[in-house]
């Protein structure tokens, strides 16, 4: 079996959520120097945030309980928080193109460098079943 498709222990979530709020905080002077609107960046800011905390919500859910309801629940809320990002981004770019671009890329930045980050951490990280010495 190849190393990369052996499961691991699931990293901590709470340093790609920090480097998602950095690269969240440094895109704020950026939209600033360049003379974008400041609300797009607030809405994709946003939608990252609150994301974030509904992830956190269900991550702990799911730690919590171990029945199969639960899961369910966990599975359909991670779904649901991506289908409610894309339908605020969505209702926002039809309204204003511009404004739904600046808070999709805003949004996509935080999540980029999240995932990123969870990614390296995963595949860096001990196997699932091996102790540390």
């Amino acid at each position: 079996m190849p190393a990369w498709t052996e499961p691991r222990t699931p990293p901590p979530a709470l340093l790609p959520a920090i480097a998602g709020a950095i690269v969240l905080a440094v895109a704020l002077p950026i939209f600033l120097i360049a003379g974008w609107r400041v609300s797009g960046w607030a809405i994709g800011a946003v939608l990252w945030f609150g994301s974030e905390a509904f992830g956190a919500i269900l991550a702990r859910l799911q730690s919590r309980t171990g029945n199969l309801a639960a899961a369910g629940v966990v599975a359909f809320g991670m779904l649901f928080r991506a289908i409610a990002v894309m339908v605020v981004v969505f209702a926002v770019a039809v309204s204003d193109k511009w404004l739904g671009l600046a808070a999709a890329l805003t949004y996509a930045a935080g999540y980029s460098a999240a995932l990123g980050l969870q990614l390296v951490a995963y595949y860096t990280g001990p196997k699932a079943g091996v102790t540390q010495s």
